[in-house]
């Protein structure tokens, strides 16, 4: 079984690396497991054990046909149920596995990573917790390790909390890719707008971002119908019209996103 370059495959061999994503992962007999990309069933093998109820989408076929031998006990019993696919075209509130609260355990190729997380955060059947494996440079971005915000943390911090569990390194997988890797969880997700208020806080955060070195005053102009609307707006939330969009927090950009 040779990993397909074309599919960011990287398989996990790094033992140390899969307890703690279990660990993490905090599961419990009879939960509900999304697991994204199993590969060869490294991790699969170790939600199993938990005693977990597992849904694995795998989109490549000949891993399908590898992984229900592997399983043939778990998949007969029903503890592990396989599906040849794409994650990203699935319609998932179409399956009964997702009627129930559910986790999301992965390691998830680098190139989707933004694309997974959008849609399981968005949708309408959010997991209660993902534990993801990811490039490092993203899930620093994502829990701001630097101190500064960027569409995609604030993103992420709308639904739920990201917290950065611990740096895998490139050598604890095959192939070898050629950056660093980490433990990326986000918990307590849960639903964060009403109707409409989603779309108007996407719109005013992309465009705080659209310049990311002007002003938040300059960025948002546009959106609020001018200069003195867009003050008016910062001064009400408390927010410095001479900051930059990457220094305002969550809760200044729900404030904007209400007025």
């Amino acid at each position: 079984m040779k990993p397909k370059k074309s599919l960011g495959q990287n398989f996990l061999t790094s033992t140390a690396a899969l307890a703690k994503i279990i660990e993490t992962a905090d599961l419990r007999s009879g939960d509900a497991v999304l697991e994204i990309g199993p590969g060869k069933g490294a991790l699969t093998e170790e939600l199993l054990k938990t005693g977990a109820k597992v849904l694995a989408v795998e989109k490549d076929n000949e891993l399908v046909f590898f992984l229900n031998e592997k399983f043939k006990k778990e998949v007969a019993s029903k503890q592990l149920t396989l599906i040849n696919g794409d994650i990203l075209e699935i319609n998932f509130e179409e399956k009964s596995f997702i009627k129930k609260d559910y986790k999301i355990i992965a390691n998830i190729p680098y190139y989707i990573t933004g694309q997974i997380i959008r849609k399981f955060l968005t949708g309408k059947q959010k997991p209660t917790k993902m534990v993801l494996l990811v490039q490092k440079e993203v899930a620093e971005r994502i829990v701001a390790k630097n101190g500064k915000e960027s569409i995609l943390s604030l993103s992420v911090k709308a639904y739920g909390e990201p917290k950065y569990i611990i740096k895998v390194s490139r050598g604890s997988f095959f192939p070898v890719p050629k950056v660093n890797s980490a433990v990326l969880c986000i918990e307590n997700i849960k639903e964060a707008f009403k109707n409409g208020e989603e779309k108007r806080f996407f719109e005013i955060l992309h465009a705080g971002f659209g310049q990311k070195r002007k002003m938040i005053l300059g960025n948002i102009s546009d959106i609020f119908g001018g200069k003195e609307s867009a003050k008016k707006a910062l001064n009400k939330c408390g927010i410095d019209p001479k900051k930059r969009s990457e220094d305002i927090d969550l809760s200044g950009w729900k404030c904007l996103s209400n007025i």
